[in-house]
């Protein structure tokens, strides 16, 4: 019995032992005004002191109403391009699923007001390449199927020059119209500039 409690007393002061150390170790690691002395670290990596039940959140979490990003650069199927560069698109979207659609990396900035937790400037990874053009789904629709035989359909997508082949043939014959139709609904005739199509408000 007396063993037994001899252990007991012994695991206790061990483990009191450890603890202690820990608690010595950590306090001498900050400096005096409560900072840590390797500020450093800190700066390059704020999330080491991050405390996710805080009341800021990492401004790299911020949705897209709170932060402004650079524009995005069209790079025209430039494949040779630099990995580190920030912001370039060879291939703009089109396609109506997210999946499809290229991704880049763009650098962003928190507006003015806005408090967050660590670096206010940042890469944001997955933007998607979509441009906007002013190109309405619905109204080239109507004019493919309306007037598609005049070319209509295409001078409005900016494809000049099959717009005219298309006028001067009507249509070709009828076939090239019914042609763009199908290839409207299938999304297969697209913006020349590669935009995507706007959404009505």
């Amino acid at each position: 019995m007396a063993d037994k409690y001899s252990w007991s007393i012994l695991i206790y002061l061990v483990s009191s032992l450890l603890c202690c150390h820990a608690a010595m170790n950590a306090n001498m690691s900050r400096s005096d005004s409560g900072g840590f002395k390797n500020d450093s670290l800190l700066e390059n990596d704020p999330e080491l002191n991050y405390v996710p039940s805080g009341p800021l959140v990492m401004c790299s979490f911020l949705p897209m109403e709170f932060i402004e990003c650079e524009d995005l650069i069209d790079l025209k199927g430039n494949k040779t391009r630099d990995d580190t560069m920030t912001g370039g698109c060879s291939k703009y979207g089109g396609s109506y699923r997210y999946e499809d659609v290229e991704k880049t990396t763009v650098q962003c900035m928190v507006l003015p007001g806005i408090e967050c937790h660590g670096n206010r400037k940042f890469n944001k990874k997955g933007f998607p390449c979509v441009k906007y053009g002013g190109y309405y789904f619905l109204t080239t629709l109507l004019y493919s199927i309306l007037l598609g035989f005049l070319g209509m359909d295409r001078f409005c997508l900016g494809q000049t020059g099959t717009a005219v082949g298309k006028l001067l043939t009507l249509g070709g014959g009828g076939v090239w119209w019914i042609l763009d139709v199908i290839l409207l609904v299938t999304n297969q005739l697209l913006p020349e500039d590669g935009s995507n199509w706007n959404i009505y408000v």
